[in-house]
């Protein structure tokens, strides 16, 4: 296997996010969950995400895994190597963001690093270094409450310059639109300078194109699924490879009980529940019971089991955020997160177990305690859902075929679940 790119991702739902991107493109793209192990075979492809859970962990954990991943995918060819982030930039004074940039940064030899985590077609953009959700600064959006990484600063030079130990400046709007060329020489000034790394401005789909035909020329970039997408969209410019290459995903249907997870506290999830409940049975857990080591799960389960033969159902932990951050008072942040996931995860085998194959998870922490728990070592990306979140179809599931959904907390319409479940046959 030679890759035209490489792809590190810091929590599953983004690897997702990122592959449906490339995929989209014309690259053939595999996401594995985590480093991929010798015997697991996988198909002819452009493109491998390497999906790790490390956003929220330990920094000097997360940049442990993020060399090997980085080391995979050079050892398969991929002469550049996008460290894939979330597009709200999710990351605190402590990482994860700055120390795995400048681990990867300093292992490939680059003098300098792009970074944006831009992505106008899901509301994402940046301007003069802030981060936009929509029309609000990322720090008067929904994002300053996010429940283990909240957000209140929106100028990421500030942000990045607090976790990396290199120095950060900005490629701004203008020297974008003067294109490749000018993005180039302010680089090349920045580098000269002393600087490691630039958040650069991305308004629109073509200010992408212009950040990824400069950023193929280096070895590293760091940014959300709008980087891949100037990344794919210059490699198919430079003719490295043929866009629309059959992907190796089969449509062959897995059929069998359908179930929905949800443990995202975003506005759009809470209301794709809300919207949900018109027409599936919902159970919400207490999560209360949850965190203090009650028997949800077993609940829960046993109130699935009587319902999963006569349609989807969706278990919900998700809670408003005054609900969130009285609970975290209670009994602290890592103890809630971590009790909930659990939960979540325990649910997730129960429900595969007892006959599930078709699985839609709602959150980014969430997916990736299912998808550790039901051992699941990669994904075919397949159809497009919502904008950001494909259909996968495991490869060496230990429970045979599978499709699932992993879908962030912000991403789908009202309808998501119901959608999804629509694509998944």
């Amino acid at each position: 296997m030679t890759l035209a790119l490489g792809c590190i991702a810091d929590d599953y739902t983004g690897a997702s996010d990122l592959a449906n991107t490339l995929t989209r493109c014309g690259l053939r793209t595999v996401q594995t969950i985590g480093v991929p192990a010798d015997e697991l075979k996988l198909p002819e492809v452009d493109a491998v995400v390497v999906s790790l859970k490390s956003r929220s962990i330990e920094a000097a954990i997360a940049v442990s895994r993020s060399r090997a991943a980085d080391k995979w995918l050079r050892g398969r060819g991929a002469a550049h190597v996008l460290f894939k982030i979330c597009s709200t930039f999710d990351s605190t004074d402590a990482g994860n963001i700055g120390p795995v940039m400048d681990a990867l940064r300093h292992d490939c030899g680059d003098r300098i690093v792009l970074v944006t985590p831009a992505f106008p077609e899901t509301g994402r953009t940046v301007y003069q270094g802030n981060l936009f959700v929509g029309s609000v600064p990322l720090n008067e959006s929904p994002l300053r409450d996010h429940p283990l990484n909240p957000m209140h600063d929106s100028n990421l030079v500030r942000v990045l310059a607090r976790q990396s130990k290199t120095k950060v400046d900005l490629v701004d709007l203008k020297t974008v639109t003067r294109g490749a060329d000018a993005v180039r020489a302010r680089l090349s000034e920045l580098s000269a300078r002393g600087f490691g790394a630039a958040i650069v401005d991305a308004v629109f789909d073509h200010d992408l194109e212009t950040i990824g035909e400069v950023a193929l020329e280096h070895r590293l970039s760091v940014g959300a699924s709008g980087v891949g997408l100037g990344l794919a969209r210059a490699l198919v410019a430079s003719r490295k490879l043929k866009a629309g290459a059959s992907n190796a995903v089969s449509d062959a249907p897995v059929g069998g009980p359908a179930a929905c997870l949800a443990g995202s506290c975003s506005h759009a999830t809470l209301q794709q529940i809300a919207q949900a409940e018109q027409v599936m049975p919902v159970l919400h857990l207490d999560p209360e019971r949850v965190v203090a080591g009650g028997d949800e799960a077993s609940r829960a389960l046993a109130w699935a089991k009587g319902r999963l033969n006569e349609g989807p159902i969706l278990i919900a932990s998700s809670s408003t955020p005054d609900q969130v951050a009285a609970l975290q008072a209670r009994h602290g942040r890592n103890a809630t997160g971590h009790a909930i996931e659990q939960a979540m995860a325990d649910l997730a085998e129960g429900l595969v177990q007892s006959g599930v194959r078709r699985l839609v998870v709602a959150g980014g922490e969430t997916s990736g305690a299912v998808v550790d728990r039901l051992g699941i070592p990669g994904f075919l990306v397949g159809a497009e859902i919502a904008a950001g979140v494909p259909v996968l179809r495991a490869v060496g599931a230990k429970d045979g075929e599978m499709l699932l959904a992993l879908k962030s907390g912000n991403f789908g319409g009202p309808e998501f679940f119901s959608d999804a479940l629509k694509l998944m046959r």
